[in-house]
């Protein structure tokens, strides 16, 4: 693993432990060249995805654009970061386990605000309004309508 500080070859693994959910290994390094200490996240990769963009254009599947995504999203949500890391981790489990090497860009962000939908209602409409491309308030109007009309209660059994 090569030092972010320095660029030498030579770091040696000082700690390792699991995350939470077990699905990464955190690793603590230290470079042996200028002694900087940094930390690595190691996690599976069942196969190489590619993303099809909406132009046709093929792209393989970057997780930190996806992260860098939600951050945004997020952005002064009450969210952790560890749960952050849990939704992507969640996410890139269900496009890896759907058997397709290449996605749609459009089922990754359908699968995105699933997710997001669950977590928090302003992330959620956050991500929609750039995803759908909103382009005036009724837009805003009718994805708070769908959140509301999920958030009603079924209506109550009337007495006979």
């Amino acid at each position: 693993m090569r030092c972010p500080s320095c660029g030498s070859l030579d770091t040696q693994v000082k700690d390792s432990r699991p995350t939470e959910d077990s699905a990464v290994i955190r690793r603590r390094r230290v470079c042996m060249a200028c002694n900087f200490r940094f930390t690595t996240f190691e996690r599976v990769q069942l196969r190489e995805l590619t993303v099809i963009k909406r132009s046709g254009r093929r792209v393989p599947f970057d997780r930190d654009k996806l992260v860098r995504s939600l951050q945004i999203s997020l952005r002064k949500r009450p969210v952790d970061s560890e749960q952050l890391e849990r939704m992507v981790s969640a996410i890139v489990r269900e496009l890896e386990g759907g058997g397709e090497s290449e996605i749609s860009s459009e089922t990754i962000g359908e699968i995105v605000m699933e997710h997001l939908r669950k977590l928090d209602d302003v992330a959620y409409v956050r991500f929609a309004s750039v995803y759908r491309d909103f382009r005036e308030a009724k837009d805003f109007e009718t994805v708070l309508g769908e959140l509301s009309n999920e958030d009603d209660p079924p209506p109550a059994a009337v007495p006979k």
